[in-house]
C-alpha cells in the first residue's frame, strides 16, 4: 500500500482528536461557569481557581469516559470476530459436508446406472 493515506489518516484522526479536546475543554468551562454563577459570595479569583480546576476534572473525566468506550468498543470486536470465525467455519464445514453428500449421490446414482 502507498504510505501517504496513512500518513493522511492519521494526521486527519490527530486533527480530530485535538478538535474533539478544544471541544471538550469549552464544555467544560461553560459548564464550570454555570456551576459558579450559584455563589455568588466567591471573590473572582476564587470563581476562577474554581472554574480551572471543575474544568481540568471535567476533562479528564471524559477522557476516562473515552478510554472505557474505547477499551469496550475493542472488547467488542475481538467477542465479534470469534463469533464470525466460528460461523465461517461451521458454514464451510456445512458446505463441504455438502459437497460430499452431493458428490456421494452423483457417484451412487452413476454406479446403479452403469451397472443396470
Amino acid at each position: 500500500m502507498d504510505e501517504r493515506p496513512l500518513d493522511a489518516n492519521a494526521l486527519i484522526n490527530e486533527i480530530e482528536g485535538h478538535l474533539l479536546i478544544e471541544a471538550t475543554r469549552g464544555e467544560g468551562r461553560a459548564q464550570a461557569g454555570r456551576f459558579t454563577r450559584r455563589f455568588e459570595w466567591l471573590s473572582d479569583s476564587q470563581r476562577e481557581e474554581i472554574e480551572e480546576r471543575y474544568a481540568q476534572e471535567y476533562l479528564a473525566l471524559t477522557r476516562l469516559s473515552w478510554r472505557r468506550t474505547a477499551r469496550r468498543g475493542e472488547e467488542l470486536r475481538a467477542e465479534y470476530q470469534e463469533r464470525y470465525r466460528t460461523l465461517r467455519q461451521r458454514l464451510i464445514g456445512w458446505f463441504l459436508f455438502g459437497v460430499a453428500l452431493f458428490t456421494t449421490a452423483v457417484a451412487l446414482i452413476v454406479s446403479v446406472i452403469v451397472y443396470e
